[in-house]
């Protein structure tokens, strides 16, 4: 028996099939989800524009901690969605192993990002904090207590979501 195209049958596959990715990608996300024993509120560095990032004053607030890469695809899918977060909440980016500060201002430029950015230059922060994956996104409630760990490409409402759960 051959099965009709209807609407209704097209829209039960389409709902069937983004919930089976929803379903594989919080599995992903789970397995490959680092474990995180580093307090980022114990951290004092210095960005690209050589201006000081002191994490204890961000305590208070929600705060968006996003490890890149400029080699890395899926992070310069992903950074126009960390430029329009950072627009409303407090973001840090940290850029690993991406060359020199210039290669990562020009990057910067090219895509018209102005969010702040961090060198590991030798993925030094990103062994401590068991970073494996790129992009990984941290996220932390007012209080510092890390909430949420995206692995992976994560949309701008993904991520004001999870933001808005734990304002």
């Amino acid at each position: 028996m051959k099965k009709k195209w209807s609407l209704k049958y097209i829209l039960k596959e389409i709902l069937t099939t983004l919930l089976i990715l929803f379903v594989v990608s919080m599995a992903l996300n789970y397995i490959r989800k680092p474990e995180i024993n580093e307090n980022i509120y114990s951290y004092e560095l210095t960005d690209i524009k050589n201006s000081k990032i002191d994490f204890k004053l961000y305590k208070g607030k929600p705060l968006v901690v996003h490890f890149w890469a400029t080699w890395c695809p899926v992070c310069k899918l992903e950074a126009a969605n960390i430029e329009q977060l950072s627009k409303e909440y407090s973001v840090i980016t940290i850029a690993v192993n991406s060359g020199l500060d210039e290669e990562i201002n020009t990057f910067m430029k090219e895509h018209e990002l102005n969010y702040k950015v961090i060198h590991d230059k030798s993925g030094v922060l990103a062994k401590k904090f068991n970073i494996e994956v790129y992009p990984t996104t941290l996220i932390y409630d007012k209080e510092g207590e890390l909430k949420f760990t995206e692995v992976g490409y994560s949309t701008t409402l993904g991520l004001k979501a999870r933001l808005e759960l734990i304002n």
